[in-house]
């Protein structure tokens, strides 16, 4: 096993990342400069190909990793079951869209879906391939209460992470998905942020173990009636310890990703902010705690409206940032595409318009080339739901 070996003879350090809060018990380090060797894996090479192939110029990820209950929500809100075939049915006409490569590097999979095939027999796996779009998997196991916490959550899946993510690469996954969720409402504790980040570091190294680029993901809920100055407080605190534990478990920045949520007010706030506020006070946070070695933020929609999230991304792009600053969207993405298909298989040509409407929307937002101009009303309505689980 290469883990023995540097991915360059320096070792990663940061004046930063000793300030930070609720460190890991295990974990016994001076608020000081702390420095880390990064130690690569057996696919250090390969690694960094995919995450750079995923964050490519005006492309960006189509997320469909719901799990079976949350897609039988979405498959319920246009009257049908939640059945395999119906799931299948839903899933095919999204990956098997006529150029969505031209707009998506990546698509995050369900563990169902990595496995599925059209009717016709084409696996999914080979369909993304076929398009240049490289396949993902969602490896977490869920959330579930916190003890000791302020009624916060924690995410499972760590055990037996490393034979499932050797078994996902076999199929065809080259990168991974694990999320986990901080409430501002809640506080959020020490506890959780801390649990939030050891779980995602965690994943992360078993992930690069095996072959699988590491999406990390902790999500800053939208929960919540407090200004966008709060976001930011929380998100640079949690951010703060995503990195100093990424670095004490050795992984390799430039074979990661992340997956950050926008700095916003909470939903319930009484103001809005505008596309070039969300802008400043998100890359303000970036800037503040992610290294430039990471090659691609590719930031989830959290439940803002299509269009919101498009204009958000395209405010934080009109001058270059030190990483590809993207999307990974699933709710963003995929509503009118539901809305028009609804279960009909005559508006599958007409569903499938609609995703690359969007997907091309977030392409010209990527490049910061975006107009709202012409966008109908549906694509403003905001998505939010209190509490949402994936």
């Amino acid at each position: 096993m290469a883990s023995s070996t540097f991915v360059k003879p320096n070792t990663l350090s940061s004046p930063w990342i000793g300030q930070r809060s609720g460190a890991h018990p295990s974990a016994s380090t001076p608020p000081s400069r702390v420095s880390f060797a990064i130690r690569a894996s057996a696919y250090s090479d390969e690694l960094v190909k995919t995450a750079k192939s995923v964050a490519s110029p005006g492309r960006g990820i189509l997320a469909i990793d719901e799990s079976n209950a949350t897609c039988g929500k979405r498959l319920a809100s246009i009257g049908l079951d939640n059945t395999e075939d119906n799931r299948q049915a839903y899933r095919q006409l999204l990956l098997t869209t006529p150029g969505l490569g031209d707009y998506i590097s990546g698509a995050i999979l369900f563990e169902e879906t990595l496995y599925q095939s059209t009717k016709d027999g084409k696996t999914f796996v080979d369909c993304l391939r076929d398009a240049n779009i490289v396949p993902g998997i969602k490896v977490d196991k869920g959330l579930s209460p916190l003890p000791g916490s302020n009624d916060e959550s924690w995410c499972q899946g760590l055990d037996g992470l490393a034979s499932r993510s050797a078994e996902y690469y076999k199929q065809g996954a080259r990168f991974a998905k694990w999320r986990t969720v901080v409430s501002v409402p809640c506080g959020p504790s020490a506890l959780a942020v801390k649990e939030a980040a050891w779980g995602l570091a965690r994943y992360a190294a078993i992930s690069q173990e095996n072959g699988l680029v590491p999406i990390v993901e902790p999500e800053i809920l939208l929960d919540g009636d407090h200004p966008i100055e709060r976001t930011l407080e929380v998100a640079e605190k949690v951010w703060s310890e995503v990195f100093f534990y990424l670095a004490q478990n050795n992984v390799m920045l430039e074979g990661i990703l992340l997956k950050p949520s926008m700095v916003t007010p909470g939903a319930e706030h009484k103001n809005k902010a505008s596309p070039e506020t969300v802008a400043d006070f998100t890359l303000t946070m970036l800037k503040r705690r992610v290294p430039p070695a990471v090659p691609g933020i590719m930031f989830l929609s959290g439940g803002q409206s299509e269009a919101e999230a498009t204009l958000n991304l395209n405010a934080m792009n009109q001058s270059p940032n030190p990483w590809h600053v993207s999307f990974s969207y699933a709710r963003a993405l995929q509503n009118s595409v539901l809305r028009t298909w609804q279960g009909n298989p005559e508006k599958i040509e007409a569903s499938q318009k609609a995703l690359l409407v969007r997907a091309k929307a977030n392409s010209l937002a990527q490049l910061g080339k975006y107009s709202a101009e012409g966008e109908n009303e549906d694509a403003k309505k905001g998505m939010f739901v209190k509490g949402y689980t994936y």
